[in-house]
């Protein structure tokens, strides 16, 4: 099984859960190589599975090819959870072009292109396998402040939701989760020191994750609150809802702002719902 960005955080969870409570085997994608010895380590100790490290930037085309190649070289794979992704959380005057790009080539191109490759590759195996896009609640109702960041993941939402129905009733399954902000190194900074009390306990996003996956979940949102609080703000105007997520997360930044003598830098404050080089939640 292949999980991208499992070196921390959601992926990381994801990954560790899929080998010691299923069996699963991994075949672990991210960028820092000392990060994935540790989850080899872990889990062939505690549990024996096999684990097979690819260390890969996915902001290089090159290199998701290269995660393709050798993710198939001598094995059959069966499912996929394609986590991986960077965000910003700031204004979106403030994000450079550079860091713009590779949050496309990341959240957006790799993920098309590993579902491309991977879906006809695991209905070709026979097993009934599946593939699940990890999208983002942000991707269902715009994010101010994350406006590029929700962009990218409401592209996978409708990108995992139309291919669900494209191949519905074949032998493979494609789920979207779309988790709420997740308890993660990235979400530990200050930008997010107001928002904190709204972010999902990494663990529990990871077990509902797995279960949607096991079920063949069209889409998911993990925690009943949210699922709750999205049907009632879906009857509200969206213009509304927008203007009060905005202004939440304006008021973290200013916050964030304050303690540290005013100056907001978004190098300074790295943001995201998941992790920034690898990233696990949205």
């Amino acid at each position: 099984m292949l999980v991208t960005g499992a070196s921390s955080g959601l992926g990381r969870a994801m990954a560790v859960k899929l080998a010691q409570q299923h069996g699963a085997h991994v075949v672990a994608v991210a960028r820092r190589v000392d990060r994935l010895g540790l989850l080899r380590q872990e889990l062939e100790a505690t549990c024996g599975a096999q684990v097979h490290p690819i260390a890969a930037d996915l902001s290089e085309p090159a290199e998701v090819e290269r995660v393709l190649r050798e993710a198939n070289d001598g094995r059959r794979l069966y499912a996929a959870i394609l986590n991986a992704g960077v965000t910003y959380f700031g204004h979106h005057h403030a994000l450079e072009w550079a860091e713009f790009r590779r949050m496309l080539e990341v959240n957006v191109a790799s993920n098309v292109r590993l579902t491309t490759e991977l879906l006809p590759q695991i209905e070709r195996n026979g097993e009934e396998g599946g593939l699940m896009l990890v999208a983002s609640l942000a991707g269902i109702t715009p994010v101010p402040y994350q406006t590029a960041y929700s962009s990218t993941k409401a592209f996978l939402v409708h990108f995992g939701c139309g291919l669900w129905h494209e191949w519905q009733g074949r032998n493979v399954s494609i789920t979207t989760f779309a988790p709420s902000g997740v308890q993660t190194e990235m979400t530990s900074g200050p930008r997010f020191g107001a928002l904190r009390r709204w972010l999902v306990p990494v663990d529990r996003a990871a077990s509902e994750g797995i279960e949607a996956f096991r079920v063949r979940a069209y889409l998911h949102i993990p925690g009943a609150f949210f699922r709750m609080g999205l049907k009632l703000v879906q009857m509200l105007p969206a213009r509304t809802v927008t203007g009060r997520v905005g202004a939440a997360y304006r008021r973290s930044l200013e916050l964030a702002a304050d303690s540290h003598d005013g100056v907001v830098d978004a190098r300074q404050f790295p943001g995201g719902s998941s992790e920034g080089t690898d990233e696990d939640v949205p």
